[in-house]
């Protein structure tokens, strides 16, 4: 195993955050709709183990549907127009609105949307996130490299 592996995989123990290799580019992109109602940390944990199994790494995402930024990285995922850059990776599709309370109960919390979180192993927020985006259009340029930069790549 090469030594950068290892590095990342002990990093990843520190954190006790969900234990997935980071994201290699050329995989599908997938935006999983969170159900609607349900323990949220324990359905994320589902998620991180399912997604360790098939070693695609999960990201909890927090949107709107009034969010233009929100709305624009949907459209851009749906058309497949990020699988070169951060695929394969899995993000677990939440609403602010419909979800507020139960995001705050697993410590998924920002003033900001779009909010892009790493979970726990447990499927709680480890606070690894990065959240909104800079006013003037082109916002899933602006969240490409900030996802990325959750995994370290």
């Amino acid at each position: 195993m090469p030594r950068t592996w290892l590095v990342l995989l002990a990093l990843a123990a520190c954190n006790e955050q969900a234990p997935v290799a980071p994201p290699a580019a050329g995989g599908r992109v997938e935006l999983v709709a969170a159900p609607a109602a349900g323990e949220l940390a324990e359905y994320v944990a589902q998620e991180i183990a399912r997604g360790s199994r098939e070693q695609v790494p999960i990201v909890v995402y927090v949107g709107a549907t009034w969010c233009e930024p929100c709305r624009d990285f949907h459209a851009a995922v749906e058309r497949g127009a990020l699988d070169a850059a951060l695929g394969p990776m899995r993000f677990l599709e939440f609403d602010l609105d419909r979800d507020g309370a139960r995001l705050k109960a697993a410590g998924y919390t920002s003033d900001l949307v779009p909010l892009f979180a790493r979970p726990l192993a447990d499927g709680r927020a480890s606070g690894t996130q990065t959240d909104g985006v800079r006013a003037g259009g082109r916002y899933v340029d602006q969240l490409t490299p900030r996802i990325k930069a959750l995994f370290g790549t």
